[in-house]
């Protein structure tokens, strides 16, 4: 999971962060903070394994980590998150040492994450 915890150390997800957690201080549910990644993390590996999907651990936890990465852009620029999230993800995971491929998994899972039209309860994501 190294690549996992450069993803949490790199300047630009911190940067992200730190502007949701700004614009979302008053919001009163579901803030999206390091708790929720998290939680979302958790839920995804263990339907990850209930399902037998067999994806890699490390990258059920990339994608729930950088998911919600571009909530500040959809607050202050009007860019759907999910689009806003994968572009992040392709820059941040690139800089993490993930290849392409993984890279291209999880901007997909990202830009499927909210679509509700799948058998799985909601968790889009193309794995």
């Amino acid at each position: 999971m190294n690549r996992v915890n450069r993803i949490c150390r790199h300047p630009l997800w911190r940067d992200c962060m730190e502007q949701i957690r700004g614009l979302e201080q008053d919001r009163v549910f579901c803030r999206h903070d390091l708790e929720h990644l998290l939680a979302v993390g958790r839920l995804a590996y263990i339907e990850n394994l209930e399902r037998g999907l067999g994806v890699d651990k490390e990258l059920i936890y990339a994608a729930a980590l950088l998911h919600d990465a571009g909530r500040h852009l959809q607050y202050t620029q009007n860019i759907p998150h999910d689009q806003a999230g994968a572009r992040l993800a392709g820059e941040i995971m690139a800089d993490c040492g993930f290849s392409p491929e993984e890279i291209a998994q999880v901007q997909d899972a990202i830009l499927h994450h909210r679509r509700r039209d799948t058998d799985s309860g909601g968790c889009a994501a193309s794995w």
